[in-house]
């Protein structure tokens, strides 16, 4: 009779390769495969097109507004390499939004591909509906969701510039781990321009059915949306005590 696996009730609360056993001096071969095929699955990610027509007619359906914008990275190669162009948008995309009327957005909402399209596919439009009534029972005004190939996190600023918003929210697919190749990020930033530094943003990570999901993610970031309003900054200024305060039924805690 074979002796039980002591660490069979460990591996299943965590997806880290714990107790792997080994074969000779190797890792046994059903370990390796597992490896293999998580490296694959994130350089897949990386590399997978980001959908943009997709998920644009799946916003449609559910009332949002899309538009589909690219950055200046003019492909994924170049994306890759030049993380500068990704932070821009093309000259294109920042000429339709200039043309658009002008309209009181109290928050943009940028959805980029980032460096993992999968993310963002399997994520975003179960992120945005469970945020969409948050917003709205805090008179939230939002505008149109900017799809945006080839994207960096600040490209956002220029997005939100663009469109006058109070504030940003990119959601952006995150650097795939071993475990985890369709994790998206949120990230917001008070009064967007061009030059803002990370440390002007707020970041609400892991955001995925195994990690963060929508559900709360979308709880912490009306949360620090709200801060950031009453604050008028956020990033460092504005910390996140949303589980705190969600049990006393305290206001966000800003730093002063």
């Amino acid at each position: 009779m074979t002796a039980p696996d002591p660490w069979s009730d460990l591996r299943r609360h965590t997806a880290a390769r714990i107790a792997l056993g080994r074969a000779g001096v190797s890792l046994p071969t059903a370990e390796w495969l597992r490896f293999a095929l998580a490296h694959a699955q994130a350089r897949d990610a990386v590399h997978l097109p980001f959908d943009d027509e997709t998920l644009a007619s799946a916003l449609g359906s559910h009332g949002f507004t899309a538009l589909r914008l690219e950055s200046a990275a003019v492909d994924r190669a170049t994306y890759l390499r030049r993380p500068d162009l990704g932070r821009r948008l093309s000259a294109r995309s920042a000429a339709l939004l200039q043309a658009l009327p002008e309209a009181a957005h109290d928050l943009a909402v940028v959805v980029g591909d980032g460096l993992s399209a999968r993310a963002v596919h399997e994520q975003a439009l179960p992120l945005l509906l469970e945020l969409r009534p948050r917003l709205e029972a805090d008179a939230v005004a939002l505008g149109a969701v900017a799809l945006v190939r080839q994207c960096r996190v600040a490209l956002g600023d220029e997005v939100g510039a663009l469109l006058g918003a109070r504030a940003v929210l990119v959601l952006i697919g995150e650097r795939p781990g071993l475990s985890s190749p369709d994790s998206l990020g949120a990230y917001l930033t008070w009064a967007p321009r061009l030059g803002r530094s990370d440390a002007e943003r707020n970041c609400v990570s892991n955001i995925r059915p195994a990690g963060q999901p929508p559900a709360e993610a979308a709880r912490r970031i009306a949360w620090l949306l709200a801060g950031a309003r009453r604050l008028g900054a956020s990033g460092i200024t504005l910390k996140d005590d949303s589980d705190a305060s969600d049990a006393t039924g305290e206001r966000p805690h800003l730093r002063g």
